[in-house]
């Protein structure tokens, strides 16, 4: 017999799709989303922001690509390879990378 007033035991747990994500990383970085093909996912003043959710990590050619079209800021759920951590620190002093909300470089 269930108690009223309490939560049912089989209840799943919620999770996200890439759009909800997105737009809940857009209001943690304090941004307006945005979205959209080949525009960023969310501006802050004049940062630009990148949201990426996915499960594998995060490679060079994609970074290369963000920073092209001017992306200042990238927040991915799976992280980035060591080679993307490279990069961004050599040949990309402003960008900021996170993961899971925790600052990377």
């Amino acid at each position: 017999m269930e108690v009223p007033g309490e939560a049912n035991e089989t209840t799943e747990k919620m999770t996200m799709d890439w759009r909800q994500y997105e737009r809940f990383k857009a209001r943690k970085h304090r941004g307006r989303y945005i979205g959209g093909a080949g525009k960023p996912d969310y501006i802050r003043g004049k940062k630009k922001g990148e949201v990426k959710h996915m499960k594998r990590p995060m490679t060079k050619p994609e970074i290369r690509r963000a920073v092209r079209k001017g992306i200042t800021e990238i927040d991915t759920l799976g992280g980035y390879t060591k080679p993307a951590i490279e990069y961004a620190l050599r040949n990309c002093p402003n960008l900021r990378l996170f993961h899971r909300g925790r600052l990377v470089v």
